[in-house]
């Protein structure tokens, strides 16, 4: 993999860094989570794209694999609705984001089994995800 991709990987996880500083700031508490909660769905979308990438990549993908590359879009997006409807937000939306990059990982660890992605790439996939799966937990339960 190369080192480009790792750093700008590793760099991926600052807007959710700064999210979190600027929550501890009253003024801009409302601004911070939300910003917080769309990165981490923008993310979680691309997360089912890079899944999907690598099974057309691939000569033979599982018949599950396109199906769980869809999941992450559907979750991400539903996340969103308690919002529109003035429900209680963001919290229970981002702790259901953040469990996901944690669950994202059991897909992950399939697609290393598989051949399907590089053992470089899961090992970067486990800091991202544990990383901001974490960080996005975290707003979820001060929110």
């Amino acid at each position: 993999m190369p080192a480009s991709a790792t750093w700008l990987g590793y760099a991926g996880l600052l807007p959710q860094v700064l999210c979190l500083l600027l929550f501890l700031d009253p003024q801009y508490r409302f601004g911070a989570l939300a910003a917080a909660w769309l990165y981490a769905a923008l993310i979680f979308t691309f997360l089912g794209g890079l899944w999907w990438g690598l099974g057309v990549a691939h000569d033979r993908p599982p018949n599950w694999l396109f199906a769980a590359s869809v999941v992450p879009s559907l979750v991400a997006l539903s996340s969103g609705i308690p919002w529109m409807v003035g429900m209680t937000w963001p919290g229970p939306s981002m702790m259901l984001l953040g469990i996901g990059f944690l669950l994202a990982l059991l897909v992950d660890r399939a697609l290393l089994r598989l051949r399907i992605m590089p053992a470089t790439m899961f090992r970067l996939r486990i800091v991202l995800s544990v990383g901001l799966g974490a960080l996005t937990l975290i707003l979820g339960v001060l929110a």
